[in-house]
This record gives structure tokens, sequence and C-alpha cells, in this order.
């Protein structure tokens, strides 16, 4: 009868040997991915301070540009370099935000390559199975970043921005490409999702138009108080203190309604966008003074906000153009029938003899 020996036991050296390439291999494994970590961080750092360079760079020439220190007296400057800063300082924080999402899938990626080579070709399998499951639940989430990329590549808002969402009115303190910061009157801080955007008012491009309506009694001579309206007014455009937030002069659009209480005038002035507050309540201050010092009793002095058709007609004025009238044809302007030369005219039919009775 055979008997088979016994199997003999590794030498302790070869175990040790083993131990010790585990851990070593270990210990690079470690290493790799801290570095790959320290680098992602020292990567960001770097174009972070890149985007911020250049952000700077471009406030600080149009702040040159303009001769002023301040990004808010940029008002008194062109409208095109308040916009240069405002878009400048939004697309920074934007690629920002890609820089840091970008760097973070890139380092993960690296470092599941490294702890596990073979897993990747199953990864992307694995990837794509989640990705058809995830695809219906991250409609909104695509939405909300093509929405934003798009708010921001055509400038509808900015930062610094005052503007009106929908969902929230206030100060644009922040936009990323999926949800945008709006800081309201009241210090509510509000985040809006760029894909629930329908619409956005943006009061801080271009100009605005100061409105207010002035009731005076119904025995007021109107043409004395469109005067005095009217010189208040230019006295306040032509004033170094306010001329530079004035972009036109001023109008009197007339009699907007008459009642039994009052007669209302429309007052308008045209300033810059940021300045459209401080300029109306320093006009209603003067008017107020103009009117006392013509005697009447003011029944009510409001500065109102047109909309809808009232605002979409007077757009250009007091005066909005119209079109012209579709002319309709008269009787002397319809074509008549008249004979050839040669040709008889059609012999009169006379009308057929009633029989005799």
């Amino acid at each position: 009868m055979n008997i088979a020996p016994f199997a003999a036991a590794p030498a302790p050296s070869t175990w040790w040997e083993g131990i010790v390439g585990v851990l070593v291999q270990i210990g690079w494994n470690i290493l790799s991915v801290a570095g790959i970590i320290l680098g992602a961080f020292i990567l960001s750092w770097i174009l972070k301070l890149v985007i911020r360079r250049v952000v700077n760079r471009i406030v600080s020439g149009a702040k040159n540009k303009a001769n002023v220190d301040d990004t808010q007296a940029l008002e008194r400057s062109p409208l095109a370099a308040v916009r240069v800063v405002q878009r400048t300082r939004t697309l920074g924080s934007i690629l920002q935000n890609i820089v840091n999402v970008t760097i973070v899938i890139i380092a993960l990626v690296m470092i599941a390559s490294l702890l596990a080579p073979n897993a990747l070709g199953s990864l992307t399998l694995l990837s794509a199975a989640i990705g058809a499951g995830l695809g219906f639940g991250a409609q909104n989430i695509v939405k909300d970043v093509l929405n934003g990329m798009f708010i921001v590549a055509e400038d509808q808002v900015g930062i610094g921005d005052v503007v009106d969402l929908g969902l929230a009115t206030g100060i644009v303190e922040y936009v990323s490409v999926r949800v945008t910061h709006v800081r309201d009157v009241n210090g509510t801080l509000w985040y809006v999702r760029n894909g629930e955007v329908l619409r956005i008012g943006n009061m801080s491009q271009g100009w605005s138009r100061v409105i207010i309506d002035l009731a005076v009694p119904v025995d007021a001579d109107i043409g004395e108080v469109e005067a005095a309206l009217l010189a208040t007014a230019t006295e306040l455009a032509n004033d170094a203190k306010w001329r530079t937030r004035v972009i036109e002069k001023p109008e009197v659009w007339g009699l907007e309604s008459v009642s039994g209480d009052a007669l209302v005038i429309r007052l308008v002035m045209k300033t810059r966008a940021n300045a459209k507050d401080d300029v109306a309540r320093e006009l209603r201050m003067r008017v107020k003074h103009a009117i006392d010092h013509l005697g009447l009793s003011l029944p009510q002095l409001n500065s109102i906000t047109l909309s809808g058709l009232e605002g979409a007609q007077r757009v250009r004025g007091a005066n909005p153009p119209k079109t012209k009238p579709t002319p309709v044809p008269t009787a002397t302007d319809r074509p008549v029938w008249k004979p050839k030369k040669g040709e008889a005219k059609p012999a009169a039919v006379a009308p057929p003899e009633e029989p005799a009775p």
C-alpha cells in the first residue's frame, strides 16, 4: 500500500515575501491615489487662478477705460462697459463650476483604473445600463444645464442684474449651469432652477423709464401745470448730480384721464437702468414742491409701470406709430365699363307696358 507523502509547508521566507509584496502594492496604490487627488487640487487651483486673473483683467480694463474705480460707478459710463463686466463675472463663475466637475470626474476615472484596471470594461456596460435607467429621471437636470448654458451664452442675465424670473425677483448673485441665485428686496435668497425659467425680465439692460401720474384738481389750469412739470423735470435733467443718469429729455405726455375728482397728467423721464429708482424719488420730491408753489393740492401722486397692451403702445412715447388704414373703395373709385371705339352702345330696353284693364 502506497501512502502519499505530506505536502511540504511553504518556507517562511517565501511567505514573508508575499506579504511584503502585497503591502508594497497597497502602499503604491495609496500613494498613487493621493498623487491623483493632489494633482487634481493643484490643477483646479491653477485653472481657477487663471480664470480669476482673466476676469479681473477684463473688469479692470473696463474700469480704466471708463476712468472709474468702483464697479457701481460704471453706470455713468457707456452701457456696453457695464455688460462686459457683468457678463465676464458670470462666465467666470460658470467656468469655475465646469472646471470643478470635470476635474472630479477625471480624477475618479483615473483612481478606478488604477485600483481595478479590468473594471473599466464592465463599468462601461454598467454605466450604459444605469444611464438608460436614469435617463428619464435625469431629464430635468439636462434641461436645467442646457437652459443655463443658453442663458449665459445669450447674455440674458449677469451677476448684479436686477431681474424678474417669474418665480423670483431681485439681484442676481450667482449663476451656475443648473441654478441661479436671486436675492430679493427682503434679503431672501432664492434658488431658481434654470430649466424652470420660462421668461426673464432684465431691468438692468439698456434703459428704464420713470412714469409719474400726477392728479390735480379739476379746476386747475392744465397748461400751467404741464409747463411747471416740464420745467421741474428739465431742471433735474440738467442738474450736475443727476444729468449723468438721465438719457433723454423729459416729456409730458398730457392728460391721461378725467374724472369728477381729479385730472391725471403723465410725466415721463428716460434714465439709465440702474438709476431709475433714485431718479424717480428725486423727481417726485421736486414735483411735489413745484405743485405746492402753484398753490394746488395733490389728491394723489403715483409712480406706475405700464404693462399689457398699454405698455406695448407706449414703447415709443406719447404718440406711438400707427399703421395706415386699409383704403376702402367708394362708388366713384369703382371701374366703369365704357364701349370701345366703333362699338355701338347697347340700346336701352324699355320696360314692358302694363296691359289695360
